[in-house]
């Protein structure tokens, strides 16, 4: 079979699933119908209806779009089964129901950004960076029931700098993750594709560590029982979105603030109570954790734009006693 005879439909929504699929239709593979998330309100009373990344471009391209309110729904499942696909693409969709994903005679895949069997979850990229991980990645595997449990076809290793943040992965992850795509095709289409059981990949003692939905109150920092690497990993493994947050306790009254960009500092001198707020009133922001000083560099106050320390420090009173907690 050439790659212009396999019927495809992929399914995603975010913008990390725009480059697999624009990989896929400016390769010339014949992608018969995206599925995405049914356009979203937005606006300050919901008025106006925001379509998807995916939907967007696939539009662009004159892709037929399909985006159903239930995956279940008879209409969307028999309007799927006319397409008559042979394999279905998933990138960044949502759990889909065994009459979806067992439909297609040579199967649906999907592309997972982390080295699975690690980081099964919604929020792979943050909790690799979160937990201080050196190294992730990208995996295609065959979708089975259990969510991201279905056998390996490949992986992508990527280092993770210490200066990445969520952002930076994100797009590393992105840009390989089409590559990856088209080459789990191209084995699939010869013919010449070998999985591998998740139950096999890793030791008897390693922990499988897992990568849940991450929710406001996750974002919170803990200034009190964490060390300054563990915070500064926790501030870059939530930036730019959707974004570590703590409150600034003055005179009485709190402040919530985002925390974007920082820097860590080690020392063994004697340190104010954890969540001081040092600073020189024009410059510098430092917080004091357990061994050392979080150095605050980009921030944003509730309710103003997101801006560096020294223009915050322009518009803002620092005294002594500040703490964040």
């Amino acid at each position: 079979m050439k790659k212009e005879e396999l019927r495809i439909v992929y399914m995603g929504t975010p913008d990390f699933a725009v480059e697999s699929l624009r990989c896929l239709v400016e390769g010339g593979y014949n992608v018969v119908g995206v599925i995405t998330m049914p356009d979203k309100p937005i606006g300050r009373h919901g008025s106006v209806l925001q379509a998807s990344p995916v939907k967007q471009y696939a539009l662009e391209k004159g892709l037929k779009v399909m985006q159903p309110e239930k995956l279940k729904d008879e209409t969307f499942i028999e309007e799927l089964r006319s397409l008559k696909a042979d394999l279905q693409i998933v990138v960044a969709f949502r759990m889909l129901p065994e009459v979806v994903w067992n439909m297609p005679p040579l199967g649906t895949f999907n592309l997972h950004a982390s080295l699975l069997p690690q980081y099964r979850g919604a929020a792979p990229i943050n909790w690799a960076i979160i937990n201080g991980d050196k190294e992730t990645g990208i995996t295609t595997f065959f979708l089975k029931h259990e969510i991201d449990t279905g056998e390996v076809i490949q992986q992508v290793r990527v280092p993770i700098e210490d200066t990445d943040n969520a952002e930076h992965v994100h797009d590393k992850l992105m840009t390989l993750g089409g590559d990856l795509v088209i080459e789990t095709v191209n084995h699939i289409i010869a013919g010449d594709i070998h999985t591998t059981a998740q139950a096999t990949m890793t030791g008897d003692s390693e922990e499988l560590r897992p990568a849940p939905k991450i929710f406001h109150d996750t974002c919170r920092i803990d200034w009190q029982g964490k060390t300054a690497k563990q915070i500064y990993d926790f501030i870059r493994g939530l930036s730019p979105y959707p974004a570590a947050w703590t409150e600034l306790e003055s005179n009485g009254k709190r402040t919530s603030v985002k925390i974007f960009e920082t820097e860590k500092i080690f020392t063994t001198e004697c340190l104010p109570p954890v969540g001081t707020i040092i600073s020189d009133g024009k410059t510098t922001l430092e917080v004091a954790v357990s061994d050392g000083y979080i150095r605050i560099k980009t921030l944003q106050i509730a309710g103003k734009k997101k801006m560096s320390v020294s223009d915050f420090l322009r518009g803002f009173k620092y005294e002594k006693g500040m703490i964040f907690c």
